[in-house]
């Protein structure tokens, strides 16, 4: 079983995040050696179809270890990351009077992880917390690094709270249940990190979508399931890696170590997301878009090689169909990126690529708006 070690040495914070088949039947244990010894109750947070699959073993393991279990459920869909929701599952923390020394489970994808993780950071001003990603986006981005959040109506993830998980337990099963359309999005996940990482980490993505990874049922081989959880653990030391030397992302850093990098691909998608009213597009089927936009500005600022963008192409294709989004406005969706987190005093960052694997963050104001409308049609434009 990988097990990634990550090391905050500013708050000597050490946690693991350990990867592999039925996980879930070793939770409880987990929680109990991560620092849980004196926590009573677990509060598992999710929603109706990860908890109809999973919520009985996660439940099964961590009444075993001696706790009492607490489960909520939430819609599913990034329109639930909302106040409205924040406050239900704090109310319910305080409901079921967690204390500091018990635990907040987060079971499902990247929605739940932010609305649990989030509301972890402000219950008691902080009880620890737990991920137990279900997606594959949530495996290897959103459960790793301790952002957490959820949407306003002027743009995505615009409140939140850094709170970093005292374990992270990612069971590589739960995949074999993801419908087609969150295995893509998890994937063009892979590949924005595997083109800000390192060329390695592309290659070794791009082998694995090459075998047909997200062909139906081919996650039921045993042999492609090993090559999947060693791809899931490099993207995650990849990510910890990042996390570790810039945890709150600060704003002065341009370098390519910089956790800015892994916004990649992510000023697109956000106002995607945004101008669709969350309802159109998976997160990472956005980001699979912002993809070939970021490429497509690289190439036109004469960074990214022509062969580097045509493999980028190809490296979304393989991640599956995305929906259409040639019928939106430039317009509007380049007004929703002024919103985007992204911006430091009034200017946009855009993470750019001189090749796969050498990420450059760039000044909005280095791009003509006659560029940003033309990597925009060929970015957007139906595969």
């Amino acid at each position: 079983m990988p097990t990634v070690r990550v090391r905050l040495p500013a708050k000597s914070k050490t946690y693991d995040i350990r990867i592999g088949a039925a996980l879930l039947g070793d939770l409880g244990p987990a929680i109990r050696e991560s620092g849980g010894q004196t926590a009573r109750t677990v509060a598992i947070v999710s929603n109706q179809a990860v908890f109809n699959l999973y919520g009985k073993p996660a439940i099964r393991s961590l009444r075993s270890a001696g706790f009492t279990v607490k489960p909520l459920l939430v819609g599913d869909g990034e329109l639930h990351k909302s106040f409205p929701t924040l406050d239900r599952v704090v109310g319910f923390l305080a409901e079921n009077r967690l204390q500091r020394s018990d635990v907040v489970v987060a079971l499902g994808g990247g929605v739940v992880g932010d609305l649990a993780g989030f509301a972890a950071a402000v219950y008691l001003r902080g009880v620890p917390f737990v991920q137990v990603p279900t997606t594959l986006l949530a495996q290897i981005d959103s459960s790793v690094g301790g952002k957490t959040g959820i949407n306003l109506r002027y743009g995505k993830n615009l409140a939140g709270a850094f709170h970093q998980p005292a374990l992270v337990m990612i069971d590589t099963d739960t995949l074999r249940t993801l419908p087609r359309r969150e295995l893509t999005a998890g994937f063009c996940e892979m590949v924005k990190q595997g083109a800000v990482g390192s060329r390695n980490l592309f290659d070794q993505t791009m082998r694995l979508l090459r075998a047909g990874t997200h062909s139906s049922g081919v996650l039921q081989a045993g042999g492609m399931r090993t090559d999947l959880a060693a791809t899931i653990a490099a993207h995650v030391r990849f990510k910890a890696s990042i996390v570790t030397g810039d945890e709150r992302e600060d704003v002065s850093r341009t370098d390519r170590r910089s956790r800015r990098i892994l916004n990649f691909g992510h000023t697109t998608a956000h106002a995607l997301e945004k101008v669709t009213d969350y309802r159109r597009f998976r997160h990472g089927e956005a980001v699979g878009y912002g993809i070939l936009v970021a490429g497509e500005l690289s190439k036109s600022l004469g960074m990214l090689p022509s062969r580097e963008l045509e493999l980028l192409r190809e490296a979304v294709a393989l991640c599956g169909a995305l929906p259409s989004a040639d019928d939106l406005s430039a317009v509007q969706i380049t007004k929703a990126m002024t919103a985007d987190k992204k911006v430091v005093e009034g200017k946009l960052k855009w993470v750019l690529l001189e090749r796969i694997g050498k990420p450059r963050i760039v000044d909005s104001a280095e791009i003509k708006p006659s560029v940003l409308r033309s990597a925009l049609a060929a970015g957007l434009r139906s595969k």
